[in-house]
């Protein structure tokens, strides 16, 4: 059994360069568990399966599982109750899968070992017996090209679904074949390329190429790399269901933290001063939550959280989480602009009373633009700013797209925009989740970014340079 920390060590010491692959298979490798499973479930709840899809598929799982059967008869019934569905039916379906279930799927440390084939330009494939509107999502989630995912493809014919296969499943010796092809086409040499993969099956594929990894492997897989003296790592699983002890801490965080409201609402309402009931909360409601929680804060820059005020704090959002980790890092002296649909929901309602915050109907531009002005005369005031630029939360780690809201903030208050970079927020609690899991979350609060010689016209390319900003550090973050 090796290490993740060998397996950086095997990738840095091996050829650079693209003509070195790193193909990763899906189901079990990338995510844990089985992608195939989320759509069939999903298929189930929504009553699209008849009784005699059930029984055939049954059965050939059955076959799969206990006679030893290769996954092309399952993958055949599977593909066959499809036909008639028109393709861009099915993309959506697979990205509507990824968003509420895969997403949270991907192991975290799948991330790092990406980043550190990227780093010594290696490409990047997948490899999967997965169908397309399986595996497109995750690829796009890990920045794999479409042109470099080797997958089993359904027959289509003017946009809809055929039920056919346009060629055999992509499953042991085929999948070996297909990286084999795609080896030759692209000029790459397999003796110096990786393959990873958790089930014995692509014993196939790890045999093609020089540097095999048994990544989660299976009991099978495991004794093959044992015997073969490949590296065997067993990675990190995401955080899944929630356990009595973190719904416990959770509860009795979100009660601290309603405590702490309550007594800094007190507090103003003695002294007749919000701004101050809200200092008094900042200052220990987001520490003691997230202690509680047994969540710890690495914060890294600290010093640049306090070096220009006020300033637009900007952060990356993808956990309910993120609410406490800015609030300890920013402290005191700030509000925020959240969309009017929070208005309405209960845990934010006194939270958002207290910070006096500005809600903005996303639906109406005008009303939004409207809706910035007290937020500008709050800079002017000296109070900060707190906002997600990407409006809403992410699925994953992957950085969304960036709106123009803050930056029009910025530039029209004349202040900096503070670049505040959440790492792993999503692991200890994931974004539909109501559940914190204890752990280690890093923050990166980045230099100021100065605003006061930006022109209107030139906003877009300032947009992506602040976003830049963001996905390097999170891609540091990975090696």
């Amino acid at each position: 059994m090796s290490d993740l920390s060998s397996l950086h060590d095997d990738i840095e010491a091996a050829a650079a360069g693209p003509t070195t692959l790193a193909a990763f298979d899906l189901d079990g490798t990338l995510i844990s568990g089985y992608s195939a499973s989320v759509g069939y479930r999903d298929r189930l709840r929504r009553f699209d399966i008849s009784v005699s899809e059930l029984l055939r598929t049954t059965g050939a799982a059955i076959d799969t599982r206990f006679r030893g059967a290769d996954i092309g008869n399952l993958m055949r019934i599977g593909v066959a109750s499809l036909a008639g569905r028109m393709e861009d039916e099915m993309q959506e379906w697979g990205e509507r899968l990824f968003r509420q279930e895969i997403a949270r799927m991907i192991f975290p440390d799948v991330r790092g070992i990406l980043a550190a084939h990227r780093h010594a330009g290696h490409r990047v494939v997948m490899a999967t017996s997965a169908t397309p509107y399986q595996a497109m999502s995750v690829a796009a989630d890990l920045d794999i090209d479409v042109d470099d995912v080797l997958c089993s493809r359904p027959e289509v014919i003017d946009g809809m679904l055929t039920g056919q296969l346009a060629s055999p499943p992509l499953w042991g010796p085929a999948k070996a074949e297909a990286l084999r092809d795609y080896a030759e086409k692209n000029g790459a040499n397999l003796e110096e390329s990786f393959a990873y993969s958790n089930g014995a099956e692509d014993v196939p594929m790890l045999m093609s190429v020089g540097h095999p990894v048994a990544l989660n492997p299976d009991r099978k897989l495991a004794a093959t790399a044992r015997k073969n003296g490949w590296p065997s790592v067993n990675l990190r699983a995401p955080k899944g269901g929630a356990d009595p002890l973190s719904i416990a801490r959770t509860t009795t965080a979100i009660g601290a933290l309603m405590g702490a409201v309550a007594f800094g609402a007190s507090a103003g309402i003695l002294t007749q001063n919000r701004q101050t009931a809200a200092n008094l909360v900042g200052s220990f409601g987001p520490d003691l939550a997230l202690s509680i929680c047994g969540i710890n804060l690495r914060i890294n820059g600290r010093e640049n959280a306090w070096s220009a005020r006020p300033a637009v704090f900007m952060f990356n959002h993808q956990s309910s989480l993120d609410m406490l980790i800015i609030g300890s890092v920013i402290k005191r002296d700030v509000t925020g602009v959240a969309k009017k649909e929070a208005a309405r929901d209960p845990r934010f309602i006194p939270v958002g009373a207290l910070l006096d915050v500005a809600y903005v109907d996303r639906a109406d531009s005008a009303q939004a633009r409207a809706a910035l002005a007290p937020a500008v005369e709050k800079l002017h005031s000296g109070i900060s700013i707190a906002i997600a630029p990407e409006g809403t939360r992410s699925p994953t780690p992957r950085l969304g797209k960036f709106k123009k809201g803050g930056f029009h903030l910025a530039m029209q208050a004349g202040v900096p925009i503070v670049p505040i970079v959440i790492h792993n927020a999503g692991e200890r609690m994931w974004r539909n989740s109501l559940v914190a899991h204890p752990g280690t979350v890093d923050v990166d609060v980045l230099e100021p970014v100065f605003t006061e010689d930006w022109d209107i016209a030139d906003l877009d390319s300032h947009v992506d340079e602040v976003r830049s900003l963001f996905d390097d550090c999170l891609h540091a973050g990975h090696r």
